[in-house]
């Protein structure tokens, strides 16, 4: 028995969209043989594939493909255990992580430490596994920061920012190399064209990158000067359809007082947008704010130096503080 022109041909593949797995089948098919049914679903999209029996191979009811889909698939928004139960699945499944420069320089007694990308790789290594889908943008402070050195010896403020934009290529190009040491396929992508080193930012070659497993690390930023990378990092996540950015710094999160001043400060769990910039807090530049209210795009601040923090960030699970969303009673414990 075959469905398509092909005599030779006993499968049917088809990518579309449906509430259920079984919509997409005739009535008149839940009444035909079935060998296999295959069904895996991400972000409501569907992928069928039916091998079909014989019409010699005898004949079984629609009840036995119901049973068979009960036995095996889990219901939607939940994922099986090895045992057959059920559990919830994971709050993000595709996220951007902004890394900030100074973060990457870590005792600050050199621009890069390699402790701390073999750090961070370690962590994303861990959630891709899971089928978490990362994007990485890069900050460059460590090396360059360009609204720092405007005005020196006539370098105007254009000019120093292309300088901090060549930075974050250096940081992202050493992250890729520590990624891939460990076997975390990785893709370097700038803002404008560099092709004997890194590929130029292609949106559907970006999420394709990411569709495939891979991780994606966007540098020099938006390529415009007057634009900071964490606007770059809201920018890169609405235009990928990322869920969050997860911005990796130095402290435990955003608190009502700074820190270093007050030994009384206190972390707060969570934001929303407005109070943010009514406060003024250093968080994230106003431009960067703005942009993920106006997308809905939540902002989740944590330090990177506290081990497993990048992959609890990234699960879903309570760390730092969050802008702009809830915390997620349901999401999956570390395995």
């Amino acid at each position: 028995m075959a469905f398509s022109t092909t005599t030779s041909c006993n499968s049917i593949n088809t990518m579309t969209s449906f509430s259920s797995p079984l919509q997409c089948l005739p009535p008149t098919l839940l009444s035909k043989p079935w060998k296999n049914l295959m069904v895996n679903s991400r972000n409501s999209h569907l992928r069928i594939v039916v091998n079909s029996a014989s019409s010699d191979m005898g004949s079984s009811n629609s009840s036995d493909l119901i049973s068979f889909r009960q036995r095996n698939m889990p219901s939607f928004g939940l994922t099986s255990n090895d045992d057959g139960t059920t559990k919830p699945s994971y709050k993000w499944q595709r996220v951007l992580l902004k890394v900030s420069g100074e973060a990457l320089a870590g005792d600050n007694m050199q621009n890069i430490d390699p402790k701390v990308t073999m750090a961070i790789a370690r962590e994303v290594a861990t959630v891709t596994r899971l089928g978490i889908e990362v994007a990485i943008v890069v900050g460059g402070g460590n090396i360059f920061r360009g609204s720092s050195w405007a005005g020196c010896s006539g370098l105007d403020r254009s000019s120093a920012d292309y300088i901090g934009m060549l930075a974050t290529v250096m940081n992202a190009i050493f992250l890729q190399a520590t990624m891939e040491s460990i076997g975390i396929p990785t893709r370097v992508q700038t803002a404008f064209r560099m092709s004997e080193v890194a590929e130029p930012y292609i949106r559907r070659r970006a999420i394709r990158h990411l569709e495939k497993g891979r991780v994606v690390i966007f540098a020099a930023g938006t390529g415009n000067p007057f634009f900071t990378t964490d606007t770059a990092a809201a920018l890169r996540c609405a235009e990928i359809n990322a869920e969050v950015v997860l911005k990796a710094t130095n402290v435990d999160g955003v608190y009502d007082e700074d820190p270093r001043k007050n030994t009384k400060a206190q972390l707060l769990d969570t934001l929303s947008y407005q109070e943010v910039m009514s406060k003024e807090l250093s968080v994230m530049d106003m431009t960067a704010i703005t942009l993920c209210q106006e997308n809905n795009i939540p902002v989740v601040v944590f330090n990177l130096n506290k081990e497993g923090n990048i992959s609890r960030a990234i699960k879903g699970e309570s760390v730092g503080t969050i802008i702009g969303g809830q915390r997620n009673s349901a999401a999956a414990e570390v395995p």
